[in-house]
């Protein structure tokens, strides 16, 4: 184990940390420097670092980065797992179920919807279905507030709904796994109002609560919605930690019967059928000791006053460890499993049941390194994690409005993928629920052409679908999905930007700039309705959340019905991985990087090898030479100059 840092180590000696790195990286991503500012200052002492930042950032910031830096000192295991699991194969897809299909007219989507739209997925060829939330919850986050976790929200339907889904996933060969949210509870989960009524009793040790004074909330934590993240509760005079909305509250992680409820909750889930979670905000369940204040430069940079004293706390990796032990690993064989899908995309028998279900980890503020201690392969903590760092270019956040630099996403698949060993796996996406549509960042504008659309479309589905990595389709990516033209905020839904909206106005912003930035950004872009037809199809009645697009040729009605469409071309890059393992378990090999405009690899395995090539600029871009023939198999035959934003796969044989 390598001595921890002090004032007198040196910024190298940060950067070969895991946490340092990570955290020195994202200070540069977000102001937009040059990484090559840290091999260029690498000598420099800590001490000298913090009276040289002292000017700039105030006092305490070299501290702050040697305490986080200090946090996992030690380095992942880099060998391959004995056996390559069902994972990192697979293509998984999420459904936002209040907005994916609603079968009764009430206009929120539901699991009878999903039910029934199960062939569409099944014949994209999807192999893991994700669900955003369906627990109990009074919607403060539209789910992501738990007031039950072993019972279905009334508008989604009914456990015997859930267990009927589980059945028809597996029929159709597909898992199926939850989103489980436990860094927090909703304030109407049982817990906190048994905590609150006895607030020295034993769930009164579930939360974060505080004695204080209604003046001096305990420390300067902001909210990832706006506003202090403490709210006062005068019943008890007491203040309670809530890090998104104020009815989201915070368990504590470090209280050893929070760890078995959670645990409780996983084996309870797997029993019925359920394949494994994707865990929401997962690495901030590990609060430090006292819960010290956050460094100011910090919170402002990042926006999130406090965020660095919790993304990576001091038992992450202790309670990850644990939940997998205790509540992933399987105690009894679950209702039913998939059927086992063969290469050519037949169904075989019901596979065994997996020993431990899949944990999928969102990691807000992740880096690549901490991303490997936390999911490499003998860690027995997450088996993938999402790093959110590819989904805006450096200086950027997603409430700027902006046209994304292609050339970073060539430059974050380059140095991620150079830094991964045979113990690690990516997990690839560019769309989920939190976020606006990467197809419109791309397009900047241009996506209101139906032929840029289209191209798009399907550059990013062969970017994701061949990328080395597992990944995540989010509802709509395979229609070609874009942000919404919404004329106000009274048309939109999420706390987070209503809420922003309201604290940009409430700072002096004028009305229009305001409504510019929460327009950017805001998360109802991902969250309309999916398109069935023409004319939406989504429900009979009043949709609670309403999209704009009325494009032509772009509901699943349209694009399942087109061999060109953005739709099938999905559904082909999925059936060409099934059936060549080089696209799924394979090496990269990388062909061109230094030209620009110019995105391409190879996958391989053993003697079968695959040329994927990307023109990721809205010009014709000269196709650069390449050795040995070129057997098309998507997007054309290997011309002299490919069209703006084309997208080509290949089969490489030997010879010329």
């Amino acid at each position: 184990m390598p001595e921890p840092l002090t004032r007198s180590s040196r910024i190298r000696d940060v950067y070969a940390t895991p946490t340092g790195r990570d955290a020195l990286d994202k200070l540069l991503l977000q102001t937009g420097l040059p990484k090559g500012l840290v091999r260029a200052v690498g000598g420099l002492p800590l001490g000298v670092v913090d009276r040289l930042a002292s000017r700039f950032a105030g006092p305490g910031l070299v501290d702050a980065v040697i305490s986080l830096a200090n946090t996992e000192p030690g380095a992942p295991p880099v060998d391959a797992p004995a056996e390559s699991p069902w994972w990192r194969e697979a293509v998984f897809y999420q459904v936002y179920p209040r907005s994916f299909a609603d079968s009764d007219g009430d206009g929120v989507g539901d699991l009878r919807g999903i039910i029934d739209h199960l062939d569409h997925l099944a014949d994209l060829g999807v192999d893991c279905l994700w669900l955003s939330p369906i627990f109990d919850s009074p919607n403060e986050d539209m789910g992501y507030d738990v007031r039950d976790y072993r019972a279905v929200m009334a508008e989604m339907g009914t456990l015997a709904d859930v267990d009927e889904l589980i059945a028809g996933c597996h029929e159709r060969g597909m898992r199926i796994i939850l989103d489980l949210v436990v860094n927090h509870t909703s304030a109407e989960h049982e817990w906190f109002r048994r905590a609150v009524a006895d607030p020295d009793g034993p769930y009164g040790r579930y939360y974060f609560l505080v004695e204080g004074t209604p003046d001096a909330p305990p420390n300067n934590w902001l909210s990832f919605f706006s506003g202090s993240a403490w709210r006062w509760l005068p019943e008890i005079e007491r203040w309670a930690l809530h890090l998104f909305a104020p009815g989201q509250m915070d368990l504590r992680w470090d209280t050893p019967a929070v760890r078995r409820e959670v645990a409780d909750i996983v084996a309870w889930w797997l029993d019925r059928g359920i394949d494994g979670f994707r865990l929401d905000v997962i690495n901030y369940i590990s609060k430090p000791e006292g819960l010290p204040d956050g460094n100011a430069f910090v919170g402002q940079l990042m926006e999130f006053t406090g965020v660095e004293t919790y993304f990576y706390g001091p038992r992450l990796g202790e309670f990850l460890e644990g939940l997998r032990r205790d509540g992933f690993t399987r105690r009894t064989a679950p209702a039913s499993t998939p059927r086992r899908r063969l290469p050519d995309g037949t169904l075989g028998d019901p596979l065994p049941p997996d020993e431990v279900g899949v944990m999928v980890g969102e990691t807000p503020g992740i880096g690549v390194e901490l991303g490997r201690m936390l999911s490499a392969a003998g860690q027995d903590r997450l088996d993938l994690v999402f790093n959110f760092d590819v989904l805006d270019t450096p200086g950027h956040t997603r409430w700027d409005a902006y046209r994304y630099d292609p050339e970073y996403l060539k430059r974050y698949f380059l140095g991620y993928s150079s830094r991964l060993t045979d113990a690690d796996w990516l997990a690839v996406f560019f769309d989920n629920h939190d976020n606006p549509r990467m197809l419109s960042k791309f397009a900047g504008g241009a996506e209101s052409d139906p032929d840029v659309r289209t191209a798009v479309g399907k550059l990013l589905a062969t970017i994701q679908l061949t990328m080395r990595g597992t990944p995540f389709l989010f509802q709509g990516q395979e229609l070609a999905a874009v942000d919404q033209a919404f004329s106000g905020p009274a048309q939109m839904r999420d706390v987070e930007t209503l809420n922003r909206y309201a604290s940009l106005l409430a700072e002096g912003r004028g009305a229009a700039e305001a409504w510019a930035e929460i327009l950017a950004g805001t998360r109802d872009h991902a969250r309309v309705p999916m398109r069935w037809t023409p004319d939406g199809g989504f429900t009979t009645g009043e949709p609670w959340l309403a999209g704009t697009d009325r494009a032509t040729g772009f509901s699943a009605q349209e694009q399942a019905a087109d061999p060109d469409s953005v739709y099938s071309w999905h559904r082909d890059l999925i059936r060409l991985r099934r059936a060549n393992r080089a696209l799924t378990a394979g090496g990269i090999r990388w062909v061109r990087p230094e030209r620009r405009g110019y995105l391409a690899y190879e996958r391989f395995l053993g003697d079968d090898r695959f040329l994927i090539e990307c023109n990721i600029t809205p010009r014709p871009l000269h196709r650069p030479r390449f050795d040995g023939h070129v057997e098309p198999l998507l997007g054309g035959p290997r011309t002299e100059t490919m069209a703006p934003w084309a997208a080509t796969v290949g089969r490489v044989r030997p010879g010329r």
